[in-house]
């Protein structure tokens, strides 16, 4: 992707009639700098550098948005290799320990998590993590966009990442979030005591050819698993998950409550109480298909 980064910047600067040295000033960069990113060698270019040449250059944002391409080449293996399956993916299931999943947190919310823990060279490259994080949420309203199914271990409601106000307008994105009808979010209660996943985060892929994959991640690792057999073990470990946690209509209850600042005396409701209003859901008209607030939505997949 920096090899065409880079024949794109030379191609645009030819027909431009600029030398790379011309081009350079133009950009507020020295010559070699056009020189390494037309060549691909050297550090890539910088989302502020694919702004200015996209406007030197006059590219319509061509450049602007192959940038993430370029960028994310930077990182291992496997989160690059995930980010490609999920970018094809149309259902994508995830269950969140620790911080709210990327397709889902807001801006300020990201850029707090992204700046612990990881060696950035300064707020330049802190923006362009964030932008990049904001990009992939995009697809969720593309056409062909997947469906979601996000279950939260109420851990990552109760811990105010970034700050009160930061994790208010946070909940509040979640809330706004869970009433799309592709986007379905549950909270796994701390009364559910241990389970598979303790160690870490699980997302489960499923591509357009039916095939599905699983992702683990930790807090500096992720693993990327492809073989069948670990796949469906994620799987069921996954649906697990989703059946423990609270049902849709209460975990919208709990997330409000979070959201209120009354999260220390709400109260979470029993075992038994979620069974008994998981039976009245499946007895009503639609069963399954039932959905917050007393009110179904037509053409939903089957609940856990």
């Amino acid at each position: 992707m920096a090899a065409l980064f880079g024949a794109r910047v030379r191609r645009l600067r030819t027909a431009a009639g600029l030398t790379q040295a011309e081009l350079g000033d133009r950009t507020h960069v020295v010559s070699t700098r056009i020189t390494q990113i037309e060549r691909a060698s050297g550090a890539k270019p910088t989302l502020e550098l694919a702004r200015a040449l996209d406007a030197v250059l006059g590219a319509d944002d061509l450049l602007v948005e192959l940038w993430p391409y370029v960028y994310r080449e930077a990182f291992p293996d496997w989160s690059r290799k995930f980010m490609e399956h999920s970018e094809r993916a149309v259902a994508i299931r995830e269950y969140a320990a620790h911080v709210v999943p990327g397709l889902l947190q807001t801006q300020d919310y990201a850029r707090a998590v992204l700046r612990v823990g990881r060696t950035l060279s300064g707020e330049e490259q802190l923006e362009e993590r964030v932008a990049l994080r904001m990009g992939r949420q995009e697809r969720l309203g593309a056409p062909g966009r997947p469906e979601l199914w996000v279950v939260l271990d109420e851990a990552v409601l109760r811990r105010p990442v970034g700050g009160r106000a930061v994790m208010r307008e946070q909940v509040a994105r979640l809330l706004r979030a869970a009433e799309e009808p592709h986007i379905t979010v549950q909270v796994l209660p701390f009364d559910q005591g241990e389970h598979d996943a303790m160690g870490g985060s699980l997302t489960v892929l499923t591509m357009p050819d039916g095939s599905e994959t699983a992702y683990t991640e930790g807090a500096h690792y992720g693993q990327l698993v492809e073989d069948p057999d670990e796949v469906r073990a994620f799987t069921l470990t996954y649906d697990r998950l989703r059946a423990a946690a609270l049902p849709p209509l209460m975990s919208l209850d709990m997330i409000r409550s979070v959201m209120e600042d009354n999260h220390r005396g709400a109260k979470v409701p029993s075992r038994s109480e979620r069974r008994r209003v998981a039976q009245e859901q499946l007895q009503q008209p639609g069963g399954r298909q039932l959905r917050r607030g007393g009110r179904r939505a037509s053409g939903r997949r089957p609940g856990p």
